[in-house]
């Protein structure tokens, strides 16, 4: 059974992470985020989950804004070849949550370690990042050290890289 958003912030308190969160209504895009979140500060991210060629998993979590060459990404996350999306049964089966709340802290239900998490560094930059406590009925802040820290204790440590972007047309 998936973690409940309770037990995420009973988690990140447990660890000593300071956390701020906004309820909102139901957001599913980058661009109803943009329009309803108000004012919100910090990095603001899209969170893709790809599995590569051998069908090994990965989140790939970067600017919001971000226009990414996911015919190359591959290259920076370690995949092999390139990488497609997940389906949505196997998003809420292993990082347990539903498309449209794809977040970071999905990884508190990943307990085998199945996926590997990609933070793009120039998300990093900001501070606080913003990221839906495994719904996307509400905003969790978060500082970029801290996000690392609970990747790591939940035996994801990420990799923090460039990504590719793609060319502008």
């Amino acid at each position: 059974m998936p973690t409940t958003t309770d037990a995420l912030f009973a988690y990140l308190d447990s660890l000593s992470i300071p956390h701020r969160t906004v309820e909102h209504p139901p957001l599913f895009t980058v661009e109803e985020s943009q329009d309803l979140r108000g004012d919100i500060p910090g990095g603001h991210s899209k969170n893709l989950f790809v599995k590569d060629k051998k069908s090994r998993l990965f989140l790939i979590t970067a600017r919001e804004d971000a226009r990414l060459d996911l015919k190359a990404v591959h290259t920076a996350i370690g995949g092999s070849g390139r990488v497609s999306f997940g389906s949505g049964e196997l998003l809420e089966e292993v990082w347990g949550v539903k498309p449209g709340s794809v977040t970071p802290f999905g990884a508190i239900n990943d307990t085998e370690g199945r996926v590997t998490v990609v933070l793009e560094k120039a998300l990093m930059a900001f501070d606080p990042v913003n990221f839906h406590p495994l719904r996307n009925t509400a905003t969790t802040a978060i500082a970029p050290a801290d996000l690392i820290r609970f990747l790591t204790a939940t035996g994801h440590p990420p990799l923090v890289t460039d990504l590719p972007l793609a060319a502008e047309a």
